[in-house]
């Protein structure tokens, strides 16, 4: 944990009050974060390892800052919530996203108690983020303004997260409480960010929640919620993406465009 910097972290996620070990505190950071740290995969497609170490995440999330996907994310997060004295656990899930199919755990999260009670934390499912902790409780439906979510338990996989789309419960991934050390997350991690079928090595995806709404890019395709109104600008195939890339992301490359792998064909 010498790698870890509070002051700098709680400065990059914007948080301002003090951090108290109870659900309102927990459910502060997570906040914080959601909101400020972007869930991008950049490096995956630049062909960069991925990597884990407190020091290297650090680096790459608070010091320069970048975004980064679930492992980077949410171990950025596990960081956080162990140096503030929070009780945690990894967990690994199963990704159950329509028109994708089930793989291995390739998903990571952490289990938080708090006074006996168990909290689901996740800042690194991309367009499907919660915005908040939720209680690790079957069945009970969690309304969080922008997103309707519930556990249910589903056999053969354990535990499901499913979101509420206005008519249907849709599945978004599945977990149980079996132990997670070093080696499953490196076997996650380097199947996620090297495999030719992972979704991360294929399309440029960006994603921020804003207090207004949600900002995402996939491909060329920038889409812009607010206050329940959608824009959608397709960006130049150029050095102007990269602009793009900071000024709706913060995300600033150290490579020129022409460095980017080529967008897939007929990519929007």
């Amino acid at each position: 944990m010498k790698t870890f910097d509070p002051d700098k972290y709680l400065q990059r996620i914007k948080h301002r009050q003090e951090v108290t070990l109870t659900e309102t505190g927990l459910r502060s950071l997570h906040r914080g974060q959601f909101h400020t740290i972007p869930f991008e995969n950049f490096d995956v497609l630049l062909g960069r390892p991925i990597l884990l170490d407190p020091g290297s995440l650090f680096d790459k999330l608070v010091e320069r800052p970048r975004g980064g996907y679930c492992f980077e994310l949410n171990g950025l997060f596990l960081q956080a919530l162990e140096y503030f004295g929070f009780e945690t656990r990894i967990l690994l899930a199963r990704v159950h996203l329509s028109g994708s199919p089930v793989i291995g755990r390739g998903h990571q999260l952490s289990l938080v108690t708090i006074n006996g009670r168990k909290w689901l934390t996740d800042v690194g499912f991309g367009g499907q983020n919660m915005p908040e902790p939720i209680p690790l409780e079957i069945n009970q439906v969690c309304d969080l303004g922008s997103q309707i979510l519930r556990l249910v338990k589903t056999e053969p996989y354990g535990v499901m997260l499913q979101s509420f789309d206005g008519e249907l419960w849709q599945n978004l991934y599945s977990f149980d409480m079996a132990y997670a050390g070093p080696g499953d997350i490196k076997y996650g991690n380097y199947y996620t960010s090297t495999h030719p079928d992972s979704i991360f090595t294929q399309d440029r995806m960006v994603s921020l929640p804003t207090r207004e709404g949600r900002i995402t890019l996939n491909n060329k395709t920038l889409k812009i919620l607010e206050e329940g109104t959608e824009r959608l600008i397709e960006l130049a195939d150029d050095q102007t993406y990269l602009e793009a890339l900071k000024l709706h992301f913060d995300i600033e490359l150290d490579v020129p465009y022409d460095r980017l792998p080529a967008l897939p064909t007929g990519a929007g």
